[in-house]
């Protein structure tokens, strides 16, 4: 059915193409036309994070950024799915445009700037969905927050997100908002993930729960900045890292319509670079820390070279706009047969 619809989902504005393909993501989940047509995903149970996913295979956050798609996205087969970036307040975001694809390269750009109707919207969101597998929560910082009060506003999504979710994820790599990368490095991030961590055990002990909390990075590290990433998180009892978001080079689309345009490069071409990072930090951080890998995938083989690389978890987002949902699928079995050859790590 995707290969039907998929030239009226890849025509016109992409930003308006994809609140499209959501509605009818979720007029065909409601219809139950979802069920008819899509290939049942079997189960493959992983654990990571103290966490039990049916399978290994995750949406990433900016799919659904407000948490109203769950149920809709779920039926595509995922073994997690991620909501947010999400902020205390709403914010509109960048101006438009700000989502360019080059279908040439099987790639997007974005700038959206954590567009989004606000924590409270979404944990209502969240709180209607009836799907009952494991659902993340991507959390971030308003544009006009200095960095100085930043952990403000990542505690207090922590806080509202907290019942709603099955993990937390702290976004410090997003391109689009300005200086928020500098939040990955040194003595902000201990700071942030100091303060944060405090918060969580306060909550755990508070509810009766405990919800782990992730860190996203970006791709765009140096050898030596992934070094000292996981020297500064070693000891901060992080549960685990989301490696990686999008990348601000754009060298693997060159010359091509909108690759000059600002914004994060995700797809096809950031396949091998979020995939070194990852590797890379493998070797830097504690072992029982679980990765989830994330960028570029658009196949099964995808899927498996970020578990070659060190990854527990893997997820998708671009790849789903040129492959369709049968790519959650696709990515299950190829980690299975990987499974069955007994491979367990890279």
């Amino acid at each position: 059915m995707y290969s039907l619809l998929r030239p009226l989902l890849l025509s016109g504005d992409p930003e308006r193409a994809h609140a499209r393909a959501l509605r009818l993501a979720a007029l065909a989940h409601g219809t139950g036309l979802a069920r008819l047509s899509s290939a049942r995903v079997r189960d493959l149970p992983t654990k990571a994070f103290g966490l039990k996913f049916a399978n290994p295979v995750g949406l990433a956050a900016g799919m659904d950024k407000n948490g109203a798609y769950i149920d809709a996205l779920a039926a595509f087969g995922f073994g997690f799915i991620e909501v947010g970036t999400v902020t205390p307040r709403p914010q509109e975001g960048n101006p438009k445009p700000r989502l360019f694809r080059i279908a040439a390269k099987h790639a997007v750009i974005n700038r959206m700037g954590f567009n989004n109707v606000g924590v409270d919207a979404l944990v209502r969101n969240v709180s209607r969905a009836r799907w009952k597998g494991v659902i993340g929560v991507n959390i971030g910082k308003n544009k006009d927050t200095p960095n100085e009060r930043a952990l403000d506003d990542y505690r207090h999504c922590l806080e509202r997100a907290w019942d709603v979710a099955s993990y937390i994820t702290v976004n410090v790599s997003s391109p689009n908002t300005p200086e928020l990368r500098a939040l990955q490095f040194g003595e902000p991030l201990r700071a942030l993930i100091g303060g944060l961590r405090e918060s969580q055990e306060k909550l755990a002990a508070q509810r009766g729960t405990r919800r782990p909390m992730l860190l996203k990075i970006a791709p765009d590290l140096h050898d030596a900045e992934v070094h000292a990433l996981g020297a500064a998180l070693a000891g901060t009892g992080i549960d685990g890292v989301v490696a990686t978001n999008t990348t601000v080079d754009h060298f693997g689309v060159a010359g091509l319509p909108h690759a000059d345009e600002s914004g994060g490069l995700s797809g096809a071409p950031l396949y091998g670079q979020s995939t070194a990072i990852l590797r890379m930090l493998r070797g830097a951080l504690d072992r029982n820390i679980p990765l989830i890998g994330v960028g570029g995938i658009l196949s099964g083989a995808d899927a498996v070279g970020k578990l070659a690389a060190g990854a527990t978890l893997v997820q998708c987002y671009s790849g789903l706009i040129y492959r369709g949902p049968r790519l959650v699928g696709e990515c299950v079995e190829a980690l299975r047969r990987r499974r069955e050859q007994g491979i367990t790590h890279g």
